[in-house]
């Protein structure tokens, strides 16, 4: 692909996705159009994904039922206050290659975001690493002796590489050599996920690492930097709302009940009625034990699909639910520490890659956003731990937690200062695991849920997809649409960086739905200017991350080649 098709291609997708993902402006609620009458839309789960769908339903004139197990919005991205101190449960930039996404962010806030600077490090054999590493830095760090050693492993590993890599760790000393892997992966990884990396699946790497993370800054220090492209993890700057993200999940859902959403607190979802492939109803139970039975003409699930599968009645097959009952989760805990000093450190936050302490990573809440932090002469701390529901740590007391943290803080030196007051958080099912073995067991699931007409899985636990903001919203965005618009979409073929792949592995032969003209068109306030779509095919988009997968690819779009985006990335 030369430097011209290469540009080309590039303007189509800029083109596509801004069709796909073009947000024409909200009628004010007091316009709304009522839903059909017939219409009982329930949607699971008040994240970023479920509310996003209600969003975009309410764009079409559709309103319905929200439930919320927890007492607050937002999932993972809700925001914390405790005593006017406010943090994040695990930190969340807002920044996505999509610009429609963002600027429904903006719409949804409703005031302008923080342009905040971006500074992380990574705390390793006591010493710290500039995140992304600088050549300088990292030289300095490890040592001629090491900075050596590393790069003779990755040369050899490069030489001969492993050709099927099966899990985590072949995928990564195939990509970096075993002397890297050994000091910026295994130990980080593991804390992150709780099990050996040679348990952990190699598609997690390729998808989380190329280009994307870690790998790429090692790389790019010790290597030289590739040209080109913007690295989505990497970014120097990003934005973020004044009051967390919470804020703007907060605003979303008060926007939404204005609009006619009922917003039911405390309220989970525990059964899902069957017949004749279809959802009929959903049972919603109280924080007090209450429950009623919902009709439900469309369903949007955002809770974890192991849960979803485990409440449907009848229950799916036994290969499903062995599926299902097989799919693992990581939570997650936060010890807030506030710290009598107004600055312990400048990053946002730090990577600590030390197998001495428990703590995986720490977050400086006053660097995303100084009104995070009521007291200036203060500083607030939130030291992450990723756990298992039910372990030793999980069920340690708030105040031994608390000790614990700011012990590990002492040990590493960041400690900076006495301890005011601590806080503790716990997050079940924070982060889906990408165990080896976990694939299958998601299309066995995905295959059956295929069969329900009226149920959409979307987000991160809907589909047990471990991405980002902007690819939940993304994937209810396109759910949101299959119910108002007819359009026949799929939000599992929204990728890790909210792009949309019209054509996915399992469905690559599948016939491409054009646009007829004649769609339906969403209302629009007085003077907004609507974004007309032509009747024309929606081309399928596929990217591709070596030549052999491209040869792959452009075989299975033979006969389909003039409605079709093939983009080649670098092999690495």
């Amino acid at each position: 692909m030369n430097g011209l098709s290469i540009h080309r291609s590039w303007f189509r997708l800029h083109r596509f996705f801004f069709r796909l993902l073009s947000f024409q402006p909200l009628p004010a609620h007091n316009a709304r159009v009522d839903s059909t009458a017939n219409d009982r839309i329930v949607i699971i789960g008040a994240g970023p994904a479920g509310l996003t769908a209600a969003y975009e339903l309410s764009r079409h004139g559709r309103t319905g039922i929200i439930l919320e197990s927890d007492n607050v919005v937002g999932g993972i991205a809700r925001t914390v206050e405790r005593d006017g101190y406010r943090f994040d449960i695990g930190g969340h930039r807002f920044f996505t290659k999509v610009q429609q996404i963002e600027k429904l962010w903006d719409e949804m806030l409703g005031e302008p975001m923080l342009d905040r600077p971006r500074m992380s490090r990574i705390y390793y054999g006591g010493k710290f690493y500039d995140y992304p590493l600088k050549a300088t830095n990292a030289l300095k760090n490890m040592g001629i002796f090491n900075a050596a050693t590393c790069m003779m492993s990755y040369g050899m590993a490069r030489l001969k590489p492993n050709p099927s890599p099966k899990n985590y760790e072949e995928w990564v000393t195939n990509q970096f050599g075993s002397k890297l892997f050994n000091m910026f992966f295994k130990s980080y990884t593991e804390k992150v996920w709780g099990i050996p990396c040679s348990q952990i699946g190699a598609d997690w790497a390729a998808q989380r690492i190329k280009g994307l993370s870690l790998g790429e800054a090692v790389r790019n220090a010790l290597f030289g930097q590739k040209k080109g492209g913007v690295v989505k993890t990497l970014i120097n700057t990003f934005r973020y709302p004044r009051l967390g993200p919470g804020q703007l999940w907060e605003a979303c859902a008060k926007t939404l009940q204005g609009w006619g959403w009922e917003l039911r607190m405390q309220t989970r979802a525990t059964g899902l009625a069957l017949q004749n492939g279809r959802v009929t109803s959903v049972t919603a139970t109280s924080k007090e034990g209450q429950s009623e039975t919902i009709p439900a003409s469309h369903v949007f699930s955002s809770m974890p699909l192991r849960t979803l599968l485990q409440i449907m009645e009848p229950p799916p097959p036994a290969d499903v639910m062995t599926a299902a009952n097989q799919l693992a989760y990581r939570d997650f805990l936060t010890v807030v520490l506030v710290i009598d000093k107004p600055e312990v450190f400048p990053d946002n936050w730090i990577y600590i890659h030390e197998p001495q302490v428990k703590m995986g990573r720490i977050q400086n809440f006053k660097s995303w956003s100084p009104e995070m932090v009521p007291d200036p002469s203060k500083a607030c701390l939130g030291l992450e731990y990723f756990v298992n529901e039910g372990d030793e740590l999980w069920s340690m007391a708030d105040d031994k937690l608390i000790e614990l943290g700011y012990r590990e803080l002492m040990q590493i030196g960041l400690a900076g200062g006495a301890m005011v007051k601590g806080y503790v958080v716990r997050m079940p099912k924070a982060y889906p695991v990408y165990d080896t073995g976990y694939q299958q067991r998601l299309d066995t699931i995905r295959a059956f849920l295929m069969t329900i007409g009226n149920l959409y899985c979307v987000g991160r636990n809907g589909q047990h997809r471990y991405n980002n903001q902007d690819h939940s919203m993304a994937t209810a965005i396109i759910a949101a649409r299959n119910v108002a618009l007819g359009e026949t979409r799929d939000p599992w073929a929204v990728n890790e960086d909210a792009e949309y792949h019209e054509i996915s592995k399992t469905e690559r032969q599948a016939p491409i739905t054009p646009r007829t003209g004649n769609d339906p068109v969403p209302p629009q306030r007085s003077g907004a200017q609507a974004v007309h779509e032509h009747a024309e095919p929606v081309p399928a988009v596929a990217v591709i991350g070596d030549p052999q997968a491209a040869a792959t690819e452009h075989m299975a779009l033979e006969g389909q080649r003039d409605a079709a985006i093939v983009i080649e990335d670098p092999p690495g």
